[in-house]
């Protein structure tokens, strides 16, 4: 059943799609990882990496929706049902249990990092294929680079 048909040739919805389901999964993956480490989070800097944690959460969240709804625009159902992000998500994540501060920041930098990196990737795969969606890949890369650099400074030289 297609009840969207999309606006792009195939070939290109399915390179376009493709680059956005696994955004998806990704960006939903980084919320969860940092809820949890929000959640456990221990140390001196508590309260400031508490916080910033809350800001990915938040932004994550919010980029997730878009592209879903970018993937249903162009006529393919996003997934981010539970069993799907357990499956494919790849990211570096917290230990369980309490985690330190320095610790809560060297997994968050280390997972925007390869979520920055595969942005990129999708970046060029769409460059030909969607415009619209590369933009929107571009905007969601920005905010990424600029929440890891924020976790990055946090841990200066010979901490964590």
């Amino acid at each position: 059943m297609t009840p969207v048909r999309s606006t792009l040739p195939d070939d290109a919805r399915r390179v376009v799609c493709e680059a956005l389901q696994d955004t998806l999964v990704d960006l939903l993956g980084l919320s969860l990882i940092g809820k949890q480490a929000h959640w456990n989070i221990v140390g001196p800097r508590f309260r400031s990496i508490h916080l910033q944690l809350d800001e990915v959460v938040s932004a994550s969240r919010t980029f997730a929706d878009t592209v879903a709804e970018r993937s249903a625009a162009l006529g393919v159902p996003p997934d981010g049902r539970p069993e799907t992000i357990a499956k494919t998500f790849t990211l570096p994540a917290p230990d369980e249990g309490w985690v330190r501060d320095s610790d809560a920041v060297r997994v968050m930098v280390d997972s925007l990092q390869d979520a920055v990196g595969r942005l990129r990737e999708r970046i060029d795969a769409t460059e030909k294929a969607d415009p619209v969606t590369q933009d929107l890949l571009i905007g969601i890369t920005a905010e990424l680079e600029k929440q890891r650099w924020m976790f990055e400074a946090e841990n200066g030289p010979g901490e964590g």
